[in-house]
């Protein structure tokens, strides 16, 4: 699967009156990318404005991971729009947007659409049952056989 992502849309649920942060973008690259791996999905983030060095830097180590920013004049809209109208087949692809003209020009080529608090909801989930596999893969230490007999030595003095 393949999720198209309006980047500022997603930044203005998470972080409502603080989406211009730039630290909550980086944040919000972090997130995608652990969603990116749990799910082995594609994500193009579409940003409006000028490239962050940091988010930039940490999608570009990554494979199926895209941060577009339009040309100075154009917006992450009219990006995306492009974007859709250049694929034959949108079938495996989810456009994430709140905007009503972007929805509906996904839907009409044949992409599914998630809203930015729908998709919230989902990468939240994801992230959670991630946590939870990695708290499971996690290796329980065991004593050495020398802890072992140190242990037993100090539980068996009498005080």
């Amino acid at each position: 699967m393949a999720y198209l992502i309006d980047g500022n849309n997603l930044l203005g649920h998470l972080f409502p009156g603080r989406h211009r942060d730039p630290d909550n973008k980086l944040k919000l690259v972090r997130r995608l990318l652990a969603f990116k791996r749990s799910k082995k999905a594609r994500i193009i983030l579409v940003f409006d404005g000028a490239p962050s060095a940091d988010a930039d830097g940490m999608a570009m180590a990554e494979d199926r991971f895209d941060i577009i920013y339009p040309p100075a004049g154009e917006s992450a809209d009219a990006a995306i729009r492009d974007i859709l109208s250049g694929r034959t087949d949108l079938r495996k692809m989810s456009v994430v947007s709140s905007d009503r003209e972007i929805k509906a020009d996904a839907r009409r080529r044949g992409a599914s659409v998630l809203t930015s608090r729908e998709f919230s909801a989902e990468l939240n989930r994801a992230l959670k049952e991630r946590k939870r596999e990695k708290e499971m893969e996690k290796n329980e230490a065991r004593p050495t056989s020398l802890e072992v007999r140190l242990w037993s030595q100090v539980f068996k003095e009498d005080k």
